[in-house]
């Protein structure tokens, strides 16, 4: 294939130059003590301003040249989607070793959730200055909400809020990563698979880890066991927070809980489509594709003060009675932060 010729959008592009408005000097029998040279006073070429001749003047000075330098704001969002997708067709564009692709992370994904965060869900986020500015921190959270939704608003919270717009590089289960498209697309947004190798080579080099260790228990436990958490494993997260020195933040979401109320589960067909469980709502599957959206409720995300964990031994990963205390500590710590919020929210929906 021929190689293709690149159009520069900003750099090269000519300047066009303000027009200016000459008019032919008329014979003043006073112009010849003003200006000296046959003209009227003041034009000294041959010619009058464009306010003399009624015509608008040109900007000039400083001004002007931001004028004729600066393009306009659809054309900087032109030129830098059309820059975009000649990267994403050549190929010039980076990952990393998880296949995180923060390019498209950004400009792509960020600007689908973001209305879907303040907009339909109204997220509103306290605590955001217990994440770390930088180094790396495990952020523990609740699960809720039948489809993971909670996961991809509190990836948009850390990183439209905090102060310097860190990613959080969410652990995920299994599943996600056998779906066509959510697998590639989970790969691009960060996402990786919840084994503790992974989560520790991401702490170890400085970056914010997401875990959600209730799993499927707590995004698929019935409507009436809403805000009262599940088990959270063995423990795992601490241990590998621990070996990598970094810090634990808890994390309590409000809001998601209500989003899909699962009243029922056909654990049948879910067993036959290979799944952990098939929700039945008060909308879904009655409504067909309708009863798949979620309802609008407000949301509520709270990051609790950081549990440090650098002041312990390197051999104290392999203790299980500390690990079974840094768990059951992180949890009540959840749990109490839902409750306080729950008697705080005046309305699911307001």
């Amino acid at each position: 294939m021929a190689d293709a010729k690149v159009i520069p959008f900003d750099e090269d592009r000519p300047r066009r130059r303000a027009r200016r408005v000459r008019a032919v000097a008329e014979p003043d029998a006073g112009a010849g003590t003003g200006a000296g040279t046959g003209t009227r006073a003041g034009a000294g070429t041959g010619t009058v301003s464009a306010k003399a001749a009624g015509a608008p003047e040109a900007p000039s000075g400083p001004v002007a040249a931001v004028e004729r330098a600066a393009p306009s704001g659809w054309e900087r969002r032109l030129a830098g989607g059309l820059a975009f997708l000649r990267r994403r067709v050549t190929g010039d564009y980076e990952v990393d070793d998880f296949g995180y692709d923060k390019e498209l992370t950004d400009q792509v994904l960020m600007s689908v959730l973001r209305p879907v965060f303040d907009k339909y869900f109204r997220v509103e986020v306290k605590g955001i200055e217990n994440i770390p500015k930088e180094g790396g921190a495990l952020i523990v959270a609740n699960h809720s909400g039948t489809l993971p939704l909670d996961g991809l608003m509190l990836q948009v919270a850390v990183h439209d809020h905090h102060p310097a717009q860190r990613h959080l590089r969410l652990l995920a289960a299994d599943l996600v990563f056998m779906l066509p498209v959510v697998n590639e697309l989970a790969r691009k947004a960060g996402h990786t698979l919840a084994c503790a190798e992974d989560a520790q080579r991401l702490l170890e080099a400085g970056e914010l880890v997401g875990v959600m260790p209730e799993g499927f228990k707590g995004i698929g436990k019935p409507f009436e066991d809403r805000y009262k958490l599940q088990r959270f494993g063995r423990g795992g997260f601490v241990s590998t927070a621990l070996r990598a020195g970094t810090p634990i933040v808890p994390c309590s979401i409000v809001g998601a809980e209500e989003i899909y109320p699962m009243i029922g589960n056909a654990k049948t067909l879910a067993r036959l489509l290979g799944i952990p469980y098939f929700p039945l709502t008060p909308t879904f599957p009655w409504l067909g594709p309708l009863g798949a959206v979620p309802l609008p409720t407000k949301w509520t995300i709270q990051f609790g003060e950081p549990i440090a964990t650098d002041g312990y031994p390197p051999e104290a990963a392999e203790d299980p009675m500390l690990m079974f205390n840094l768990t059951d500590q992180v949890r009540e710590q959840i749990q109490h932060t839902l409750y306080k919020l729950l008697v705080q929210r005046r309305s699911v929906f307001f």
